[in-house]
Order: structure tokens, then sequence, then C-alpha cells
């Protein structure tokens, strides 16, 4: 067996742990919680009830420096133990600027106001890809001038996911904004990929695989 090999087995199993410690922590929040206590939930505990109540059992949680922001990615790489940088990923909130004046929240997910668009770091994100996808989405019934992707004001992007810049995750947000992921990461032979956790210093990584069976989201070659 190579090195390789066991840094691989040994990943798998610092994840396998890490679930168990959040069933017990989720376990005893709620026990708190029926015997009248007041616990406060922490965004990894909140995130993983919901992943875990998908069917998302291959997940990780990482905390990072202060200054990860302002490392290289091949940095951020090493921070996260992740294989490679394609594997680092972002949730950005898209807004569509020239929706019809009936559209106004994200109710229909054909054809919906905004957008949280999961796209590699290293990549540069296509708007008229996802354009020309959501025009084909809706039988090009819907003129295509009336598709128009843009990055959301962070205001709008706050009030609607929740999480500040840099923590915005397309798990767990206050609004069921419907989710476009890049194809180029459902086709890492990794399987896996990392995003924002909910908070600035907090890391998500998760089985795509699996992310893609629970959430459902739109797959586009967008970058």
């Amino acid at each position: 067996m190579t090195l390789a090999d066991l840094e691989a087995k040994q990943i798998k199993l610092l994840h396998r742990i890490a679930q168990l410690e959040l069933r017990l922590a989720a376990s005893s929040i709620s026990s708190s919680k029926g015997c009248g206590e007041d616990a406060a939930e922490s965004m990894e505990t909140r995130l993983s009830k919901i992943l875990l109540a998908r069917g998302v059992n291959d997940f990780a949680w990482k905390r990072v420096p202060s200054d990860y922001y302002d490392q290289s990615l091949e940095d951020r790489r090493q921070i996260l133990n992740a294989s490679r940088v394609e594997q680092l990923c972002k949730s950005i909130v898209m807004v569509n600027t020239q929706a019809s004046e009936d559209i106004t929240d994200c109710s229909n997910p054909k054809n919906s106001k905004y957008y949280v668009v999961v796209v590699q770091y290293m990549a540069r994100l296509n708007a008229e890809s996802i354009k020309n996808f959501l025009y084909a989405l809706n039988d090009k019934k819907v003129p295509k001038k009336r598709f128009n992707m843009r990055l959301a004001p962070e205001d709008e992007s706050l009030e609607l996911t929740g999480f500040i810049h840099n923590a915005v995750t397309c798990i767990g947000m206050q609004t069921d904004i419907p989710v476009i992921i890049d194809e180029a990461i459902t086709k890492l032979e990794e399987d896996y990929f990392w995003l924002g956790g909910g908070e600035v210093d907090l890391k998500l990584g998760m089985k795509t695989s699996q992310f893609l069976s629970a959430f459902k989201p739109f797959v586009v070659k967008c970058s």
C-alpha cells in the first residue's frame, strides 16, 4: 500500500469520526431542548442535521485561519487537505436583472429571480451559458432577452441566504433558492468538493454524488 493510499484511508477515517461526533452533538442538543433548556445550535450542527436528513453522510468540516482568503489556492488546498485546487468551490448568488416584473422570488425554479451558482474558484463563470440554459429550460417560451444573470448585491445575498460574504453556502439558506452547479465539479474523479460552510472561517467538504442526489441542483456547463 502506498503512502497516498494510507493518507486517503486516514482522511476517510477522520470523516467517519467527524460524522459520529456530529450525530452525538445533534442528539445531545435535541435532548436538551426536550428538557426545556435553551440550547443554541452551532452552524456545524444545524447544517449537519440538514445534510444527514437528506442522506448526505460523507462530509467534513474544517476551520481555517483568519488569513485564509489572503492565501493562494494551493495553500488553501493544503489547509483543507484536498487532492487538488479544482475541488475548491464557492457559492454565489446571481440575480436575473431582466426578469419580468411578476417574477420577484424563487417560487419557480425554472424561471427564478435568483439562483445560487456553485463554481470552482479557479474557473471563470460564464453567465451567457446560464442564460442559454434557462432559455432552453423554459422551452424557449420566455424571450431570451428576459434572462440576464448578474452577481447579486451583497445585501441581497445576505437577506436571501442568511450568510455573509465569504461564508455563503447553498446548504441551509434562509430562502429556498434554486441551485446550479458547474458541470466541471461533477466530473472531478475525486467525487468530492469543498465550499463555504456558513461562517467565514468554516468550510464544508462533501461527496459530490451524494450532494447531487440529495439536493438535485441544475447541472450546467457554465465555466
